[in-house]
């Protein structure tokens, strides 16, 4: 087990702990969580709702040197959520057994209902969990979890029913240019 102050670098720990299939815990020692409400250009809707801003929950985990981060779009309550009761049931567990913190959460918030703001709190720190991980191990996150595909398509958030033509067009026109090298792109 690696405890704050080791001489044991972890990545080195982490590195060895895959080649000789040891077992290496790695405490989570904190979580910070932030909300962030930014406003939007001008109103945006997608033709079943209007909004003229839009919240950012952001979870950064630290243990074993490293950090790991993580976010949701989602009300600011998702982070009074994780503040109260998801960070508690995080800190102290082994970073490396990201599937024993999200049980423990999915337990934690029983009584709440698993769907709507608790799912995406959890979302949240699951991410930043993997990312942790994934930052221990020195390895990148596509790696961590398995990489099936060499590429995939590109998928843009926006398209909102407010734009105007002219600008839906320079919107959509511009991630295609963006992307012309891509090499997962198909058609012209």
């Amino acid at each position: 087990m690696f405890r704050r102050g080791a001489e044991t670098n972890t990545r080195d720990a982490c590195a060895t702990h895959m080649m000789t299939n040891r077992r290496v815990e790695v405490p989570i020692e904190r979580v910070n969580v932030s909300a962030f409400t930014i406003p939007t250009e001008t109103p945006e809707t997608d033709g079943t709702y209007e909004w003229e801003s839009t919240t950012i929950v952001i979870v950064e985990l630290s243990g074993g040197g490293t950090e790991g981060l993580g976010y949701t779009y989602a009300d600011t309550a998702a982070a009074r959520l994780i503040q109260d009761k998801l960070k508690q049931v995080v800190v102290g567990r082994d970073a490396m057994s990201v599937r024993s913190a999200w049980l423990a959460m999915l337990h934690s918030i029983r009584n709440l209902g698993r769907a709507g703001v608790c799912a995406m709190a959890i979302s949240a720190v699951d991410t930043a969990l993997w990312d942790l991980k994934a930052r221990l191990l020195d390895l990148s996150l596509v790696t961590l979890l398995g990489q099936v595909r060499e590429a995939l398509p590109i998928y843009g958030s926006g398209g909102f029913t407010n734009y105007s033509n002219e600008q839906l067009q320079n919107q959509l026109g511009g991630w295609a240019e963006e992307n012309e090298d891509w090499p997962g792109r198909q058609g012209g």
